[in-house]
């Protein structure tokens, strides 16, 4: 029989044991987590898509008070039947109804860095947009790293081909489009605008665009990105960028994915593009971007309008800042979005 004393001797050396066993443990977990964020980009994008997933829910919901009444909406529209991504919703004046009046149609294209968002998430503010007279379809893309450059532009440019051989029966007017977006979103509006005007892009991208160019009436951009190649790559954003890269070109260095150079818009724009409205905040770390498009628009001599605030303006202006109606900036650049709409559709 042992002793009490024995007994008492083994309990310290199982309680190490168990340190020690449970001390490998967290070590080899914690260098497969560190392993796994080096080799994919799947673990950053889930934790940057959980982030701004919840942030873009909250914001939609906010600009529920500010949708007027008289706004229908056709939801989950397949355009193209063998690909589940792509749906899209359309909102329009209930009036059109009863009248079958042919309106300009507005193709917004969600933000969300490319890695994250749907088109559920702009919902409110496409009512918002539809009540002055616009039929507004929201369009659904393939996300990355679920899918890679350049499948978001054919998925749009099949919707905008949907939209187009179905003007009828949505009392959409075929020679007024308007293709938009913000962040991710209008990086791909402005590539579409630049397929549609300029068949040299298109041919790069293995494209044949949907709309002819005169059926193209306008842009509007909002926060968007233009150029990757000119990108800060250092900090927090400079990470989060790197997470968007690889995730979109498959490669963790994407200038090893030829085609990812016709990411960079701003370097294939000629004397041919659509008019274009471009705006972003004072604090948003994308302004270069938009300040940078719009520069060389201007020595194009293109038609460009653009919205930019004065540096020191405090508090800066976010990105995404547009989409707080509860601020003086949100509705000025609501106005001026009206404003350059109106312009191009009459």
């Amino acid at each position: 029989m042992k002793s009490s004393t024995s007994t008492r001797n083994h309990k310290p050396k199982r309680l190490k044991r168990i340190i020690i066993k449970s001390g490998i443990f967290l070590m080899a977990s914690v260098f497969i987590i560190f392993l796994s964020f080096k080799l994919s980009p799947w673990p950053s994008t889930l934790l940057i898509r959980y982030a701004f997933n919840k942030e873009a829910r909250k914001v939609n919901k906010q600009l529920e008070k500010h949708v007027p009444n008289g706004i229908q909406s056709i939801k989950n529209v397949a355009f193209e039947s063998n690909d589940t991504d792509s749906k899209l919703d359309i909102h329009y004046p209930s009036l059109i109804s009863s009248n079958k009046k042919k309106l300009p149609v507005i193709v917004w294209i969600h933000g969300g860095g490319l890695i994250s968002g749907n088109k559920n998430q702009v919902e409110n503010y496409s009512k918002i947009l539809a009540s002055k007279g616009f039929v507004v379809v929201a369009i659904d893309y393939t996300i990355a790293p679920e899918a890679k450059y350049p499948k978001p532009l054919h998925q749009t440019n099949a919707a905008i081909g949907f939209l187009k051989s179905n003007a009828e029966q949505y009392n959409i007017d075929s020679n007024r489009f308007i293709i938009a977006g913000d962040s991710g979103g209008a990086l791909i509006a402005a590539q579409i605008g630049n397929i549609i005007y300029n068949s040299d892009y298109a041919s790069l991208i293995q494209m044949i665009p949907s709309l002819r160019k005169e059926q193209l009436v306008g842009l509007v951009l909002h926060c968007g990105i233009y150029n990757i190649e000119d990108m800060r790559m250092e900090g927090d954003f400079g990470n989060f960028m790197k997470t968007v890269t690889w995730a979109y070109s498959g490669k963790k260095d994407y200038k090893k994915v030829p085609i990812m150079k016709t990411v960079s818009v701003t370097h294939y724009i000629d004397s041919f593009y659509p008019p274009v409205f471009i705006s972003a905040g004072n604090g948003d770390p994308l302004l270069n971007q938009s300040l940078e498009l719009a520069q060389k628009l201007n020595s194009q001599q293109l038609y460009v309008d653009t919205l930019f605030f004065p540096k020191d303006l405090t508090p800066a202006l976010p990105h995404e800042y547009q989409f707080n109606l509860d601020t003086e900036a949100g509705q000025i650049a609501l106005e001026r979005t009206f404003e350059f709409l109106k312009k191009v559709t009459e």
